[in-house]
């Protein structure tokens, strides 16, 4: 059985439905990410039930509208008024999901969570609950990426390793702070991601460039002079805490942010690392369905959110694309020239 960490969702831990249904989601092999969204989600949907006055077994489709408008009027902890929409799109899922579970059990007859469908035959496609917004996510242009990069000079090299191994192999925050020493082939300069760290449950291999290598010897230099021989994850904490042990994701995240405050750079996350890579790819000439396999993506719609071309980038494969038609074109337009 799959250790869930219940401290973090306590309603979902007090109701029995609702926590069988959380174990039943990590033991099917969900990612760990998907499982904490999911249980963050049913644990302030129930924290709501509860000051209406309603239950997940009765709730019906009015109590699910009343939740979504009091996540639309809250405060912001990034400001303003509101949950981003990406969060509350997350936090429907998951509350979908808890009520397909109640559904199958027969404690339900219907789920009151209602999905989006796409149009058949020339139809009106169904809207959601919510209307997504997709909002590109940020990459930086070449003046802010060597102001992040003149930032990472003053990092440990540990740190400078991460971030050029989460840029060079397009790297998950899970699939970067899971990395073990057995994990590398430096012969080959190759990552191997094992599928138990992906999101998507399915190992696959990226490459590191030479920067990356000769961090990686200096690294593992370094490590093995501080921690002697150590198995288990690639890159330790030298905190007096927890000295020894594998940095953890929200370690990552506050090394960006620190990098980012530096650097002047307040979008930087640690996924952005991934976003350029990708990006990166497309400007090189990868195939869609190359780049999808580089990043573990099921989904070709997915990877194309993740590739950002510029304007100028747009317009000179444009140009490129319609030389001889545009050639065709003056030509043409030149008779009136010689009309007049």
């Amino acid at each position: 059985m799959i250790t869930v960490r219940w401290e973090r969702y306590p309603l979902v831990d007090q109701h029995p439905v609702a926590r069988r249904w959380l174990q039943f989601t990590a033991n099917i092999g969900r990612a760990w990410n998907t499982v904490d969204a999911y249980g963050r989600a049913v644990d302030d949907h129930l924290a709501f039930c509860l000051t209406v006055g309603a239950t997940p077994e009765a709730a019906r489709p009015d109590v699910l509208a009343a939740w979504i408008g009091d996540m639309h009027q809250r405060p912001n902890p990034n400001g303003g008024v509101g949950l981003a929409n990406s969060t509350i799109q997350v936090r429907i899922v998951g509350v979908r999901s808890f009520y397909d579970f109640l559904v199958e059990e027969g404690i339900r007859e219907r789920n009151p969570v209602r999905r989006g469908q796409s149009s058949r035959r020339g139809g009106r496609a169904k809207q959601g609950l919510v209307r997504r917004v997709e909002k590109a996510p940020w990459i930086p242009n070449e003046h802010a990426w060597d102001r992040i990069l003149r930032a990472c000079e003053a990092e440990p090299v540990r740190n400078r390793l991460m971030v050029t191994f989460a840029y060079d192999g397009a790297l998950r925050r899970e699939e970067l702070v899971s990395l073990e020493p057995g994990d590398l082939e430096p012969a080959w300069s190759l990552i191997h991601l094992r599928a138990e760290t992906t999101k998507s449950r399915r190992a696959r291999e990226v490459s590191f460039g030479a920067t990356s290598a000769q961090l990686l010897v200096a690294y593992l230099r370094q490590r093995g002079e501080r921690f002697g021989r150590v198995d288990g994850g690639l890159f330790l904490s030298e905190s007096r805490r927890n000295r020894g042990e594998p940095v953890g994701r929200s370690s990552w995240s506050k090394i960006v942010t620190g990098i980012a405050k530096r650097a002047g750079v307040p979008q930087l996350s640690t996924h952005t690392f991934r976003h350029l890579r990708l990006t990166d790819l497309a400007r090189a000439g990868w195939s869609i369905d190359e780049i999808a396999q580089y990043a573990g993506h099921r989904d070709l719609s997915t990877t194309l959110k993740y590739i950002h071309l510029s304007g100028r980038e747009l317009a000179a494969k444009l140009h490129k694309a319609t030389r001889s038609l545009h050639a065709d074109r003056e030509r043409r337009l030149a008779t009136l020239v010689e009309a007049w």
